[in-house]
């Protein structure tokens, strides 16, 4: 009997993954990643130099450098990439369930999920603030989102080798699931009536979501309809607006450290 097509491609999608592999760079990077046991680790490039800077989490790890010329540094990455003479060829990490991640892992019971943000700059920023408030994760689609990479892991500034992000199919999916775990889901929207302040208290003391789109384009509409309630950060400027990074830092103090 034929598989259908929908089958097929969960199928092709599910070895790609297996076959998957990320070129991390950067002295602060590629040594949180040496450092880390839940991280798969199959290839490192470094210069003499920063073998020498990386040579505790080299042993840690047990992984056997090649030694590059720092002017012909051989790693498959953009030759721009700002990598201090490191590499490291890893898998994506597994972080497990999505419930269990969200309604029970540590943290505090906060989570962000990203709309299409697709710059790895701001994904690495919210991962790097996500850590620092203790959110339980950070959940984007698999598509249409910032994946796991070298730049990202580079601007998150360790925080990807201990912040859960969670890529997911459907995020609308992604938030009912959110909801019938308890989750209050509040969408930042500039326009909205709502202050986050008034959307956090009216949640009381329940988990919560909260949910950021792209700069530019924010929320799409059928995001902003699973939403339980649309909240904006109050401005007393009259300047523009926050980026999406900034505003997920604001919006991650608010809801931990403020409420």
């Amino acid at each position: 009997m034929k598989k259908p097509a929908w089958v097929v491609e969960k199928e092709r999608a599910k070895r790609a993954a297996a076959n998957e592999t990320v070129w991390l760079f950067g002295l602060h990077a590629v040594r949180d990643a040496l450092v880390n046991p839940a991280r798969k680790k199959l290839r490192l490039l470094v210069t003499r130099n920063a073998a020498d800077k990386l040579a505790e989490a080299i042993a840690a790890s047990g992984m056997e450098p090649e030694i590059q010329d720092a002017r012909k540094f051989a790693a498959p990455i953009d030759p721009e990439s700002v990598h201090q003479g490191a590499a490291l060829e890893v898998k994506p990490l597994d972080w497990g369930r999505f419930d269990e991640v969200c309604a029970s892992g540590r943290g505090a019971p906060v989570v962000v999920l990203l709309d299409r943000v697709t710059d790895p700059h701001n994904v690495g920023a919210i991962l790097r603030s996500s850590e620092v408030f203790g959110a339980r994760a950070v959940i984007a689609p698999r598509h249409h989102s910032a994946p796991e990479t070298g730049a990202l892991a580079k601007t998150a500034s360790g925080a990807l080798e201990r912040q859960p992000y969670l890529r997911v199919t459907n995020l609308a999916q992604a938030m009912e699931d959110l909801r019938r775990m308890g989750f209050v889901l509040l969408g930042l929207d500039g326009a909205a009536d709502l202050t986050l302040a008034e959307g956090l208290a009216r949640a009381g003391t329940r988990p919560i979501g909260l949910v950021l789109g792209a700069e530019g384009p924010g929320l799409r509409q059928k995001t902003r309809e699973t939403c339980d309630s649309l909240v904006r950060i109050p401005y007393p400027g009259g300047f523009g607006s926050l980026n999406v990074s900034n505003a997920a830092a604001v919006s991650l103090y608010a809801a931990t450290v403020g409420r």
